[in-house]
């Protein structure tokens, strides 16, 4: 059974395990008459091969109060676009596949690169947008959840307890952030958050002192979980990053826009595991080695918005501070981890924390040498601002897309 703490910064909502999940469901139901619920997947097609999607589908099947799903699909020709029309097929609600590599699609990025508008490169962060933009145009959604789509251990349940708070009118909450435990395979996973994140969030509270965004970051159990939903209000004025900065950026933006008592955490799940990414600790551009990087300048952009001067020597220190707090941490995981039957990687991990120190200092380079770069996706309200026509057209595009490219069985 869960605990009951509450941190002071945000709400925190557990899983008590008292009231039926099937009561919960029927109260969503009902609030969902009037307030329609539409769920975003961002995947690749990729994932469509993957050993999660199918059972994600088939759960998603059950839940009868989705006003739509949006697929955004990243990565696909259009034989697989043809394919992943089908395979999203057995989805009984009303649902949709946005292309993003489409020839429709692909002009007009263009056409918004031209305003100076469009995302300046591929990932989560750019399929997100897109489809939150096309949920915009539709105008008949009240609030948007999101997950990813390669959770291994998915179960219709998360999705109900993640929507819940911002669904329920008697409730004030604009986002709701969902937490779990990371544990696969009999190992405690979740290495960024729990040897990046929170130990730089410590070290940078000592280095640069007391700052209410560094304690509202801190009160999150799972920063980087993929899974959130809000209320669609926020949606046309939110910035978010185009990189692995994602989660944090839109943690971020709803902290300034709304305030962090607009902001709820619940727990989802008692078990959580989906795709790990490698360390690829010789290219800087991928895996854990880029997101590490992504994320701290993340941080990094947000504080220094709020008044935060940075220098190289805080950086030197930051570095410093982090490393010891990363590695006095890391005992207590490993603690943890055995306590439960569970196994860590010493060894690898204590490696992993080495190219996180040195990607802090990375990240603090880049942004005192780039200090004019441009870092979010430019927010629907300014691309509605730019050219009024430009939301219904993504919409328009998406319909053209789906009607002219059949489903193709496998």
């Amino acid at each position: 059974m869960a605990d009951f703490h509450q941190n002071g910064n945000i709400a925190q909502f557990h899983n008590l395990r008292q009231r039926p999940i099937e009561e919960m469901v029927y109260e969503i139901e009902s609030y969902a008459q009037t307030r329609k619920i539409s769920l975003v997947l961002p995947s690749l097609f990729s994932e469509l091969e993957g050993p999660a999607l199918a059972n994600i589908l088939k759960e998603l099947s059950e839940v009868s109060y989705l006003h739509r799903i949006i697929i955004g699909l990243d990565r696909a020709d259009e034989d697989q676009f043809r394919r992943a029309k089908d395979f999203f097929s057995v989805l009984p609600q009303d649902h949709v596949v946005l292309w993003n590599d489409s020839p429709r699609m692909t002009a007009y990025m263009e056409k918004l690169q031209g305003h100076g508008l469009a995302p300046q490169e591929p990932g989560k962060g750019k399929n997100m947008w897109t489809c939150m933009g096309y949920m915009i145009g539709c105008a008949d959604t009240s609030v948007m959840a999101l997950h990813d789509c390669d959770i291994v251990t998915y179960q219709k349940d998360m999705l109900a307890r993640l929507v819940y708070p911002v669904v329920n009118p008697n409730f004030r909450y604009q986002l709701s952030k969902g937490y779990y435990p990371r544990i696969g395979d009999g190992k405690l996973n979740g290495r960024v958050t729990r040897l990046l994140v929170s130990p730089l969030l410590i070290a940078l509270k000592k280095v640069i002192g007391d700052r209410d965004y560094i304690d509202y970051l801190r009160a999150f159990r799972y920063p980087l979980s993929g899974e959130f939903a809000l209320r669609t209000g926020l949606v046309p004025d939110l910035r978010i990053p185009s990189d692995w900065g994602l989660e944090i950026g839109v943690l971020s933006e709803v902290w300034r826009n709304s305030g962090r008592h607009s902001v709820c955490q619940v727990e989802i799940a008692d078990a959580y595991d989906h795709k790990h990414q490698d360390e690829s600790e010789a290219d800087a551009q991928g895996g854990l080695n880029r997101m590490s990087t992504d994320i701290c300048k993340a941080i990094f952009r947000k504080l220094a918005a709020d008044g935060t001067i940075f220098t190289a020597n805080t950086f030197r220190a930051l570095k410093a501070t982090y490393y010891r707090i990363a590695l006095d941490l890391l005992e207590f995981y490993d603690n943890d981890a055995r306590m439960n039957g569970l196994t860590i990687d010493r060894h690898r991990e204590e490696k992993t924390i080495e190219l996180f120190a040195e990607n802090i200092m990375a990240a603090g380079h880049v942004f005192l040498a780039k200090p004019n770069e441009a870092p979010f996706i430019p927010n629907w309200s300014r691309v509605n601002a730019a050219e009024s026509g430009l939301v219904a057209e993504l919409r328009g595009i998406v319909a053209a897309d789906n009607a002219e490219f059949a489903a193709k069985p496998f």
